[in-house]
C-alpha cells in the first residue's frame, strides 16, 4: 500500500511538472485594438485569437474604443506587462507613431495590423490592397451605371478620415476608377464620430447638395442603414446606389436583392491570424515579411455565390474550422 501510495505521489509531481513546464513555454501576446464595438475590428481580434490558441499564445486584449488618450494609457499597460510581443490596431498613423517608441524603448516587437504607421520600426504590417480593392469596387459601380445608360454620372464619398494612410489609398484607388469612366465626384464627407446619425446626416446633405446624384460610397459598413433610411426618406430609393468598403453579414442578402450594389470586402480574420502568424516566426528567429498585403474582395451580385465560402472565413468568422481555401496571396 505504502508503494502504491508514493507512485501515485509521484505520477502527481510528475503532472504538476508538466503542466508547469506548458504553462512556462506559453509565451503571452498583447493586442492594442481600435474598437472592439466595430466588427471589423471584433472579427480581426476573433482571428488573432484563433491563431494565438493554434500556435500556444495567451493574447490579452487592450480595447483603446476609438479614443488616443486610451490607446496611450493601453500601451503604457502592455509594456509594464512585459509581453512577448504586441500587435496593434491603432487609431490613427501618428499614434501609432508614438507607440512604436514607446515599444522600441522597451525592446518589446510590434507587428501593425491594418491603418498603417507615420513613422517608426516594426516587424511586420499587415494591410489590406486599400487601393486596389477601392478601385475594384468602383469598377462595380461604373458598370452598373453603364447598364443602367446613366447620363452625366455623380457619386459622393462618406470617408473614413484622411489622415489615415488607408482612407487616402481608398479615395485614390476609388476615384481612379471613376476618372476612366468619367464619372464626376460630388462632395466628400469625412467621418468623425462613426455612428449611424453622423451617416445619416452626411447622406442627407449630400444629396441636398447634389440634387442629381447617382451613387453614394461609404468608406465602412457597419452604419450603412443610416445612409439608406437618409435615401429612402429623401425619396431616392430607386434613383441612388448605394455601395460599401468592408461588409456585414446581412449583405450577403443585401448584395444579392440590389439593396447594395456591392461591397468591397476586407479579410479582417485572415488578417488578425496573419498579425500572430508573423509575430510568432519573428520570436523563433524565422524570415517574416516586412509589409503584407492582403486582396480585397470586390463582390456583387454576380460574384458573391462564387467567393461565399471565402467571405464567410476571413470576412466574418465563420466556418473558419472547415478547411477550405483560403485567399491570401495575390
Amino acid at each position: 500500500m505504502k508503494v502504491l501510495k508514493f507512485l501515485l505521489f509521484l505520477l502527481f509531481i510528475l503532472g504538476f511538472s508538466i503542466l508547469s513546464a506548458n504553462s512556462l513555454d506559453k509565451k503571452k501576446l498583447a493586442y492594442i485594438v481600435s474598437d472592439t464595438s466595430i466588427p471589423f475590428w471584433d472579427i480581426m481580434l476573433r482571428g488573432a485569437k484563433n491563431n494565438a490558441q493554434n500556435l500556444n499564445y495567451e493574447i490579452e486584449v487592450y480595447n483603446s474604443q476609438n479614443d488616443a488618450k486610451t490607446e496611450l494609457e493601453n500601451a503604457i499597460k502592455v509594456i509594464n506587462n512585459k509581453v512577448s510581443g504586441i500587435i496593434i490596431s491603432p487609431n490613427n498613423s501618428s499614434s501609432c507613431a508614438t507607440i512604436l517608441k514607446l515599444a522600441k524603448k522597451a525592446n518589446i516587437p510590434v507587428v501593425i495590423a491594418d491603418i498603417g504607421t507615420d513613422s517608426g520600426e516594426y516587424v511586420s504590417f499587415i494591410s489590406s490592397d486599400n487601393k486596389h480593392g477601392a478601385y475594384e469596387i468602383g469598377k462595380v459601380l461604373s458598370n452598373k451605371i453603364s447598364t443602367l445608360n446613366i447620363q452625366n454620372p455623380k457619386v459622393a464619398i462618406i470617408a473614413i478620415p484622411q489622415k489615415r494612410l488607408n482612407g487616402q489609398e481608398r479615395t485614390s484607388g476609388f476615384m481612379k476608377a471613376m476618372d476612366e469612366s468619367s464619372i464626376k465626384g460630388a462632395n466628400i464627407k469625412q467621418q468623425i464620430t462613426f455612428s449611424k446619425e453622423e451617416t445619416y446626416n452626411f447622406t442627407k446633405e449630400l444629396i441636398n447638395e447634389n440634387p442629381d446624384l447617382n451613387a453614394i460610397w461609404l468608406q465602412g459598413s457597419d452604419k450603412y442603414q443610416g445612409a439608406l433610411d437618409a435615401i429612402y426618406e429623401s425619396g431616392k430609393k430607386d434613383k441612388i446606389l448605394l455601395l460599401t468598403f468592408d461588409a456585414e453579414p446581412e449583405f450577403l442578402e443585401l448584395i444579392s436583392n440590389n439593396v447594395l450594389i456591392g461591397s468591397a470586402m476586407q479579410q479582417p480574420f485572415l488578417m488578425g491570424e496573419k498579425a500572430v502568424e508573423n509575430m510568432d516566426k519573428y520570436l523563433n528567429n524565422q524570415v517574416v515579411e516586412k509589409n503584407n498585403k492582403l486582396p480585397v474582395l470586390a463582390i456583387s451580385k454576380e460574384n458573391i455565390k462564387d467567393n461565399l465560402s471565402i467571405i464567410k472565413r476571413n470576412v466574418f468568422g465563420i466556418d473558419y474550422k472547415k478547411n477550405i481555401k483560403i485567399q491570401a496571396d495575390k
